[in-house]
């Protein structure tokens, strides 16, 4: 463990219900940290949290932080940038002298002396990293992988084997991904995203060519981003390039090409083009660290994907149910094409929930044009997260600009009863917000 986190006995998190503040608190923890925090809401993550020893509170109030997180010589605090200015827990540490770091600074210290592997993106990496984690870890590899979602496999957020390698996601939201000491980067995408901090894309592409630099050993990029590294594709030119694609049963199964060998018969058990890439990836980073390619094909057939990643609540001859946790134009895309192609000629309704009122506004046309590819549409109103409302922005705005005739504005209690109306052979729920927490209702309702 780095040094300038050893005298450290207690971290407070303010946010630790956020799926990357919460891979910090699980670390910390196992560690033998004090570790203790505040969150808005209860959720799945808090109480699994809380199973694990950890203390967290959901009233923004200093009386409400336990006394030994007070010492400000042993305790650090971790923040997300999620959080409101005014937040008076976080005002208190700021004034009073703690050391106040947000997670990527913390996450950046953790990689400064470890080999690192980074899977930058606006979308896949969260996949990617899981996919990696779960192939270094099976092929015995002393790994510690911080992951953006819950790993089906693991029913966690954080793969802990040991300190000989560290794989993080790195988001470039806040441009948090500049704290990070990568050996190895790969960047999966680089789509306009975030706008509220970047103002412009090229902005935002700047941001990528600068991380990219900081990889110490190797590079990869995906075949026509317009940075130079080593490439990867499906059915193209790239160095590590997907060939030879069939679908069994729902299964992808593939051959892989690199710059030394053809990989024949591969087996991924997760639907879409998109990840096919994100498989790719982590093979690729896998090989490059040196981890033999026979371990990896096993481990990546034993892959079982990420929660909320194209996640089957039911699958039955007459009734499909996926959560995805798709929050952006080109990712609702993905999912539309994985739908398609695993459940082709089937009635499909998408519940969607917008996730921001920046991102609403700023992606409007492509947002409509991406729902309008469903059978039926259920829109709930705009998850606010961070922001205050827009004037103008609204669901029913976005509505308006979606070409599907068989569309309506829902609110969640009146959710259940409207899906079942539609009467849909396929249904979606997707978004970025607490859509994900009506995903265990909705499927009990279909059930019966």
């Amino acid at each position: 463990m780095n040094k300038t986190l050893e005298h450290i006995k207690n971290i407070y998190f303010i946010g630790i219900g956020g799926i990357g503040m919460s891979a910090l608190a699980r670390y910390f923890k196992f560690l033998g940290k004090n570790v203790a925090g505040y969150d808005k809401t209860s959720t799945q993550i808090t109480l699994d949290l809380s199973e694990l020893g950890i203390d967290i509170h959901f009233d923004d109030a200093i009386t409400a932080i336990p006394e030994v997180f007070l010492d400000k010589e042993e305790t650090l605090v971790v923040y997300t940038p999620a959080i409101p200015r005014d937040h008076k827990e976080f005002n208190h540490f700021k004034d009073s002298g703690f050391s106040v770091k947000k997670r990527a600074e913390v996450l950046g210290i953790i990689t400064k002396n470890v080999y690192t592997l980074a899977v930058a993106g606006t979308h896949g990496k969260t996949t990617t990293t899981a996919i990696l984690g779960h192939l270094l870890k099976e092929a015995g590899v002393k790994v510690t992988a911080f992951l953006g979602g819950i790993s089906e496999n693991y029913n966690s957020n954080l793969i802990l084997e040991g300190n000989e390698v560290v794989v993080v996601e790195a988001d470039e939201f806040d441009r948090s991904f500049l704290q990070l000491y990568p050996d190895i980067v790969a960047i999966t995408s680089m789509d306009a995203d975030h706008l509220d901090i970047y103002e412009k894309a090229n902005a935002l592409e700047e941001s990528f060519v600068e991380f990219s630099s900081r990889a110490k050993d190797h590079l990869l990029i995906c075949n026509g981003l317009p940075i130079s590294g080593i490439t990867f594709g499906v059915n193209d030119t790239s160095d590590y390039c997907a060939q030879n694609i069939r679908i069994d049963n729902g299964t992808y199964i593939f051959d892989l090409k690199t710059p030394h060998e053809l990989i024949r018969d591969l087996h991924l058990n997760l639907p879409g083009t998109h990840n096919l890439l994100n498989a790719i990836t982590a093979f690729a980073i896998a090989m490059l660290y040196g981890t033999p390619t026979t371990s990896l094909a096993k481990a990546l057939f034993s892959f079982k994907g990420v929660q909320r990643r194209f996640t089957y609540q039911i699958k039955t001859k007459d009734l499909v149910y996926v959560d995805d946790y798709a929050h952006h134009p080109t990712e609702i895309n993905a999912l539309h094409q994985a739908v398609r192609e695993m459940h082709p000629g089937k009635n499909v309704l998408a519940i969607f929930q917008p996730h921001l009122y920046s991102r609403t506004r700023d992606f409007a046309e492509d947002f409509a044009i991406s729902l309008s590819q469903f059978d039926q549409l259920l829109l709930l109103d705009i998850y606010p997260a961070r922001e205050l409302p827009i004037e103008g922005i609204t669901s029913e705005w976005l509505l308006n600009k979606v070409e599907v005739s068989n569309k309506k504005l829902v609110v969640k209690e009146n959710l259940i009863e409207e899906i079942k109306k539609s009467n849909p052979q396929v249904v979606l729920t997707i978004g970025a917000g607490d859509i994900g927490e009506e995903v265990k209702s909705i499927k009990e309702a279909l059930a019966i």
